[in-house]
């Protein structure tokens, strides 16, 4: 087993697949491109933010590459691995969230990332981590089908269980506890990961990574050109609003990026442009907004 870390072919990795999964996504919508925002963060590193806006498809979304370093670890990361207090410590990633007009295309999000804990005298801690998650608002059975069909066979090569252990941390990591609910029907979520060496964990990221547009992008092709009443966009609003809170409260990633002093405009750029929130609101009963919370936000076996 190679425990070998080769930082370059990482972020010659990463690089590669932030153009290749704008490149895509450009080509899903047809009408926008992503502008480019190059960036430097003071106390080490830098990154660069992709983000696109009043697309044909995509009301705004963001794919963001960042490579960071520094003294210490941000307090988000050592909270669950309280042994990385006072090392230094490298990361970067592609992070990305893309959100439709169509309230009948699902919102999706991806990240690969890779970090490493150094200490003088000691061995560096090293982990690769990620995954992909769906959120939709009118779902649809053979969409969900598709996702998980194409993240599990992504994962299949690396172990007959991966899948499955990582399907069930995403649902229970996608989890609004103050809600009581799902943030959507998930996908895959992986943290800390190095059991197969270098080598080999690698290889895992980068087929969770090349695999998000085969998962996304047929939804997208499907679903982007049916039409819709005011009343279905209203709920999309609605339910972005638990979008946000997710993101705000919870996510370990925008705590890590605010927390490590990174670039806050790309730490955000995963917020919808068009939000709200109503008091107390609940679906009136076999409606298909009562639909999303009775069958799509229930973590089921969707293959």
């Amino acid at each position: 087993m190679n425990n070998s870390i080769d930082i370059y072919s990482i972020k010659s990795y990463l690089l590669g697949l932030q153009d290749s999964i704008c490149a895509k996504l450009e080509a899903a919508d047809g009408k926008a491109t992503f502008a480019q925002d190059s960036w430097d963060r003071e106390e080490g590193g830098g990154g660069r933010s992709r983000v696109m806006t009043d697309g044909a498809v995509f009301e705004k979304g963001g794919v963001n590459f960042s490579h960071v370093h520094g003294a210490s670890m941000p307090a988000s990361a050592t909270a669950h691995r309280p042994e990385l207090a006072g090392r230094s410590f490298e990361a970067m990633g592609v992070s990305l969230v893309m959100h439709p007009h169509n309230p009948h295309v699902p919102t999706s999000h991806a990240n690969v990332r890779f970090f490493c804990a150094k200490k003088e005298g000691a061995e560096p801690i090293w982990w690769f981590g990620g995954g992909y998650d769906l959120t939709p608002f009118y779902g649809n059975d053979d969409d969900c089908r598709h996702w998980h069909q194409t993240a599990k066979d992504a994962c299949d090569p690396f172990g007959a269980d991966i899948y499955d252990r990582f399907k069930k941390w995403c649902d229970d990591y996608f989890y609004l506890k103050h809600r009581c609910e799902p943030r959507g029907v998930g996908g895959l979520f992986f943290d800390d990961f190095n059991e197969l060496g270098f080598e080999d964990s690698f290889a895992f990221m980068r087929s969770i990574g090349d695999s998000y547009t085969d998962a996304y992008c047929p939804i997208v092709a499907a679903r982007k050109d049916l039409e819709y009443s005011e009343r279905e966009r209203k709920f999309q609003l609605y339910r972005r609003g638990r979008y946000v809170e997710f993101n705000l409260v919870f996510d370990r990633g925008t705590l890590f990026g605010l927390q490590s002093g990174g670039r806050t405009e790309s730490i955000l750029m995963s917020l919808p442009p068009l939000v709200s929130w109503e008091y107390d609101w609940h679906p009136e009963s076999n409606t298909p907004e009562a639909k999303l919370y009775d069958h799509y936000l229930q973590p089921q076996d969707w293959i």
